[in-house]
């Protein structure tokens, strides 16, 4: 059994939550599934941002707390941004057929995956959001070798 790599960083501010979103952007492959799951504010999706604009979207980037999804279609990737805080149950999710999201080409962000537990897939990468006091201690673990890799050698500027 190996043990995962986990690397927690201290995050003062929003530029700095979007820098970490965009440099976890450009070091992992498309097709990753990240989780990210933390309590309101704590910058989840300030993080979702930097992301996807590191992968070439250049307009807004908001919460889907209410359309649940928001779909990017982006050269070379496509990335798929849920936010599932409203959902009353993870059955709901098999409706809008989940697991076309998650196809090898695609990139998915998933904000409060606890809610979706049993029927949403073990992420590669699952984020923890915590808030203490100003700053926000935001916590990445790696599930698979190659995001224990990218974690391992990730380097924040």
């Amino acid at each position: 059994m190996t043990t995962a790599t986990v690397r927690t960083f201290s995050i003062v501010s929003a530029e700095a939550m979007e820098t970490l979103g965009r440099t976890l952007a450009t070091a992992l492959p498309s097709g990753c599934y990240l989780s990210l799951d933390g309590p309101l504010a704590a910058g989840k999706t300030t993080f979702a941002r930097g992301f996807i604009r590191a992968l070439g979207h250049s307009g807004a980037v908001k919460s889907p707390t209410f359309t649940l999804v928001e779909t990017y279609a982006l050269e070379p990737v496509t990335v798929h941004h849920f936010d599932l805080y409203r959902l009353s149950d993870p059955g709901e999710l098999e409706f809008i057929g989940i697991e076309d999201y998650f196809d090898a080409g695609c990139t998915t962000l998933v904000e409060w995956p606890q809610r979706g537990r049993g029927v949403l897939p073990v992420a590669d990468i699952e984020i923890e959001f915590e808030v203490s006091g100003a700053q926000r201690l935001v916590s990445l673990s790696a599930t698979t070798g190659t995001a224990s890799e990218i974690i391992s050698s990730l380097k924040i500027i």
